[in-house]
């Protein structure tokens, strides 16, 4: 068929196609980040002897740090935060609900990820991101949420700061552990996929 005879049969050409704005974009990338906290949050395990449930949430904390700039890491999880405040199902299931639960047991782990996924990002993008440098940024971060943790627990139950590292650290240090290890592995695996796509 003769394209110039009928130029309105022609492909579509993708230059032309008016782009997705910016705004949009970042906003559904903060949503979607925001999506996976609360998805792995829903991954938890009480523990009898503790108000802290085991959870996946921080490996998911780590992983958007790993994944996005500080800014964009840090406005996903303080989506996340607002998201529960205002009482959507995000947070570790609970009988607290919505601000509740923010400002229960668990709230200083959970106050303490806007400021973590900035920092696992910033810390990341200045290591050389190799296996090494992101392996120290999860952990770096990840020790940051468990004493914002303790603090907030022992300040709240008026423990003393031994007892807080007790239920708030101690029970959790093997399986941080390995999430640390295993937010590592997913950034530099993923990084590497990127690459070799490109």
């Amino acid at each position: 068929m003769n394209q110039e005879l009928y130029p309105q049969l022609s492909p579509i050409n993708a230059a032309a196609l008016p782009a997705t704005p910016v705004w949009l974009r970042r906003s559904a990338i903060v949503l979607s980040a925001s999506a996976l906290v609360a998805v792995c949050a829903h991954v938890a395990l009480p523990l009898y002897f503790t108000p802290v449930p085991l959870t996946m949430g921080p490996l998911a904390v780590l992983l958007v740090g790993l994944a996005l700039s500080p800014r964009m890491a840090a406005a996903s999880l303080a989506a996340y935060l607002a998201e529960g405040a205002l009482g959507l199902p995000v947070f570790v299931p609970s009988p607290l609900n919505g601000l509740a639960h923010l400002l229960g047991p668990t709230g200083g782990y959970l106050f303490a990820y806007p400021l973590v996924a900035a920092l696992v990002s910033f810390l990341w993008r200045r290591s050389g991101r190799g296996f090494l440098g992101a392996l120290a940024s999860a952990a770096a971060g990840d020790l940051v949420i468990l004493a914002s943790g303790a603090l907030w627990l022992a300040v709240l139950t008026h423990l003393s700061t031994s007892s807080a590292v007790t239920l708030g650290v101690m029970p959790f240090l093997l399986g941080d552990a390995l999430k640390v290890a295993a937010a590592a592995a997913f950034a530099v695996g993923f990084q590497r996929l990127r690459r070799s796509a490109s």
